[in-house]
C-alpha cells in the first residue's frame, strides 16, 4: 500500500468538513422528500460555509428557504429526520429557515449577511435574495439578546468551580465571543473565529480586550482541544464584558 507523506494526510478539520458536508446531502434528500416543492433553497452557512470549519466543536448550519416557511410540526420532523440520519452530526445540526420573503422564520441578521456573502449552494430551484442588513441594524441586534445572553453566560463561568465536559464546547465559545462581536460590529460582517481574532489582533490597543486568552481559545478550538487548560483565566470574562460594554457605547464611532 501507498503511504503519502504526513504532510500530504487531509487536515481533521477539513476532513470533518467534507463528511459534515456528505451528510447534509444526504439529510437533503429526505428533507426534499419531505418539502417538495416548498422548498427554495439549501444552504451551508456558517464555519463549514466561510471557514474556520472544527471537527470537535462546530455545529452544522444549514439554511432553507421555503415559499411559506416552516411550521411547528414540520420543523420538528427534519429535525429528527437529522438525529436518525446520524447520531453523530445529526445533533450538531442547526436549521436557519425563512420563508419567500424573509418576514417570518429564524434567520438573525448576522446569519442573513452570512447567506448572502458565503452561502454554499446544496440545492437551489429559486435564488432569493433579501435586504441585507444595515450595520445599525446588526449593531442594534448584537447589543440586544446576543450580548445579554453571553455575557450572563460568561458571569456564570467566571463565578464558577469546576468545568463540567458538558461545558466545553459552551465555555469555548464564551471565550471567543468578544472577538466575533468586535469584528461584526465594527465591519457588519459574519466572518470565521480565525478572521474575528486577526482582526482583534489588529487592534489590539484599540478593542480593550484581553486579546491572549482569545488567541489561545482560537488555538484550543483549531487542535481540538479540551479547554481546562484555560478555565483558570475564566475570572478575565468579566473585563471582556466590560470592553465590549464599552465598545458597544461609543457606537459607530469605535476608531478603525
Amino acid at each position: 500500500m501507498l503511504h503519502l507523506p504526513s504532510t500530504m494526510h487531509p487536515e481533521p478539520n477539513e476532513l470533518a468538513r467534507a463528511t459534515a458536508i456528505d451528510f447534509a446531502h444526504r439529510l437533503l434528500a429526505q428533507w426534499q422528500t419531505t418539502l417538495g416543492t416548498e422548498l427554495l433553497g439549501a444552504y451551508l452557512i456558517g464555519s463549514a460555509a466561510h471557514g474556520g470549519f472544527s471537527c470537535r466543536y462546530s455545529d452544522l448550519d444549514l439554511a432553507l428557504v421555503t415559499v411559506a416557511g416552516l411550521s411547528p410540526q414540520v420543523h420538528d420532523r427534519i429535525r429528527s429526520e437529522a438525529d436518525v440520519l446520524s447520531a453523530d452530526w445529526g445533533p450538531r445540526v442547526s436549521i436557519f429557515w425563512a420563508n419567500r420573503h424573509f418576514s417570518i422564520g429564524r434567520f438573525p441578521p448576522l446569519d442573513r449577511i452570512d447567506y448572502l456573502d458565503h452561502a454554499i449552494v446544496l440545492m437551489e430551484r429559486e435564488r432569493i435574495k433579501p435586504a441585507r442588513p444595515t450595520l445599525n441594524q446588526i449593531q442594534q441586534y448584537l447589543s440586544g439578546e446576543p450580548f445579554a445572553n453571553w455575557a450572563e453566560r460568561a458571569q456564570s463561568f467566571a463565578a464558577a468551580d469546576l468545568l463540567e465536559p458538558k461545558d466545553h464546547k459552551t465555555y469555548l465559545r464564551t471565550l471567543l465571543y468578544p472577538a466575533r462581536f468586535c469584528y461584526s460590529w465594527i465591519t457588519g460582517l459574519m466572518g470565521s473565529n480565525d478572521d474575528a481574532v486577526a482582526f482583534v489582533i489588529e487592534r489590539r490597543s484599540l478593542a480593550r480586550l484581553n486579546v491572549d486568552l482569545i488567541t489561545r481559545a482560537l488555538k484550543c478550538r483549531q487542535t481540538a482541544s479540551d479547554p481546562d487548560a484555560l478555565f483558570s483565566a475564566r475570572a478575565m470574562l468579566l473585563s471582556q464584558i466590560h470592553a465590549c460594554a464599552s465598545l458597544f457605547a461609543v457606537g459607530r464611532g469605535f476608531p478603525n
